[in-house]
């Protein structure tokens, strides 16, 4: 590509005179040793904003129970009757501050984390001047995009347990091992509720995929990590606002946030999943959608930076 000598072409390889081999490839190329998973991972767990977005999920629940012992010392002693909130709830047992932990995390700071995880992936790259480099080892395009995709979800998930198991370590150590309870079902035993909260991490992992697939197209969209990151966000926002207009009736059920509070409904007496289904239906189609995208974006574009 004129203008830099390690410009990459949409094929995948450079500019440059393909070494001797078989369909030109150097001898002794392999496509899948390029960039491999274990490399990437670790290059990623070096990074600063990989590290702080871990241990803030470790340190929230933390903050959160620090909060609750300040809120208890300011607590003159009076009764307050049966649980009003799911914030009175939080302070009954371990399971119920997990919830608590999960309930205050849901609808913003897991978006953001996923966001950025996944949205800057592709785009740090660009704004560093590395992408062509990469392209140039050469590393196959839809295999740099998969393993940073994969790293980036992985790294998700990892937050989400992170900020689970913390809570449910910090509360239980504090508040004992009790019932789930909520204002939506009875007490649930102690087992059924874990098992009912694995299910709830379950199905908001299932929903971040679209914030994850809308970030990553946005990553390789533009060389501005900050962008991706933040247009994934508003655009998340964007859909949460307009999901709140009731005037727009059945043409909500098609946003990609409708369902997201729809875990909820795995905390009933009995469980409510037609919701949950609906929802994990339609992350997985608007994740792969984006995801479909972002492969034919990449996979055509000219890379120079």
């Amino acid at each position: 590509m004129a203008g830099s000598s390690v410009a990459s072409s949409p094929g995948g390889g450079t500019s440059g005179t393909a070494a001797p081999g078989a369909g030109g490839a150097a001898a002794g190329y392999r496509p899948p040793a390029t960039l491999p998973f274990g490399a990437e991972f670790r290059r990623q767990a070096s990074r600063r904003r990989t590290q702080l977005a871990l241990g803030f999920m470790v340190l929230l629940p933390l903050i959160i129970l620090v909060a609750f012992q300040f809120d208890a010392g300011d607590d003159d002693g009076g009764g307050r009757g049966e649980f009003s909130s799911l914030a009175d709830l939080a302070t009954s047992g371990g399971l119920n501050f997990t919830l608590f932990s999960i309930l205050v995390s849901a609808s913003f700071l897991l978006v953001v984390v996923v966001a950025l995880f996944c949205g800057d992936t592709v785009a740090s790259e660009a704004s560093w001047g590395s992408l062509r480099y990469l392209l140039a080892v050469p590393v196959p395009r839809a295999r740099l995009l998969a393993v940073k995709l994969v790293v980036a979800l992985a790294y998700s998930g990892l937050a989400l347990l992170l900020l689970a198991g913390t809570a449910l370590l910090a509360g239980t150590l504090r508040y004992g091992w009790k019932p789930l309870s909520s204002q939506v079902s009875a007490e649930l035993a102690p087992a059924d509720g874990l098992l009912r909260l694995l299910g709830v991490l379950g199905y908001l992992a299932v929903v971040l995929l679209v914030v994850a697939g809308l970030a990553f197209l946005l990553s390789v969209t533009t060389d501005a990590a900050l962008g991706a990151v933040g247009g994934a966000v508003l655009l998340w926002i964007l859909s949460s606002i307009l999901d709140q207009i009731t005037a727009l009736g059945g043409l909500r059920n098609l946003l990609p946030t409708h369902y997201s509070s729809a875990w909820l409904g795995l905390l009933s007496t009995p469980m409510q999943t037609d919701d949950v289904v609906k929802g994990a239906f339609s992350a997985v189609v608007y994740a792969t959608l984006f995801w479909g995208l972002a492969f034919w974006r990449f996979t055509r574009k000219d890379v120079t930076s």
